[in-house]
């Protein structure tokens, strides 16, 4: 690898560049601190006290969304949504599900996470099984150099897709 020395004397250009840079740094960042400066004065917000009052916060809010375990992963989940999972056994099409373990409940302002679950009494969230799927196929070739071994195994995995019902709170808990 060869060194390469620094003389220490620029380009006219480079410096021109570095100086236009330079001033458009510090005005973005005496502006920038300006806007967020205003705007942290106007969007100071309350946090609720308890649990039912920020359930009823994040009731009042347009869009919700929830954080559930299913099948083994985390999924981020709004209301009608079409979830694909991997295939559940002993339902079929049309069959509703009650989902258990709901993690955490939000909307754009606010958050509520359980510890490490929110009891079941407080967010009701429902599925519905709407069809039984196979994905791609997936073709895996195995062969053994010099011994005439070929082997081609072929595959589709079952999917079931459900779609998530609307997101249901309740005070008690």
């Amino acid at each position: 690898m060869r060194r390469r020395e620094f003389s220490g004397s620029r380009p006219k250009s480079t410096l021109r560049t570095m100086a236009a840079s330079w001033h458009i740094r510090n005005w973005l960042s005496h502006h920038v601190r300006r806007v967020t400066a205003t705007r942290a004065i106007h969007a100071q917000s309350v946090l609720p006290g308890t649990t039912s009052a920020a359930l009823q916060a994040i009731r009042t809010q347009p869009s919700q969304y929830i954080v559930a375990s299913l099948v083994g992963r985390k999924f981020i989940l709004t209301p009608r949504d079409l979830l694909t999972v991997p295939h559940i056994k002993d339902v079929s099409v049309g069959d509703v599900l009650v989902l258990k373990d709901i993690h955490e409940v939000g909307s754009r302002d606010y958050t509520l996470r359980g510890d490490p679950l929110i009891p079941t009494g407080r967010v009701k969230v429902e599925a519905t099984v709407v069809e039984h799927t196979k994905g791609a196929m997936e073709v895996v070739f195995k062969k053994k150099r010099r011994k005439g071994y070929q082997k081609t195994i072929k595959n589709k995995h079952p999917y079931t897709r459900l779609r998530i019902g609307s997101i249901q709170f309740s005070d008690s808990p």
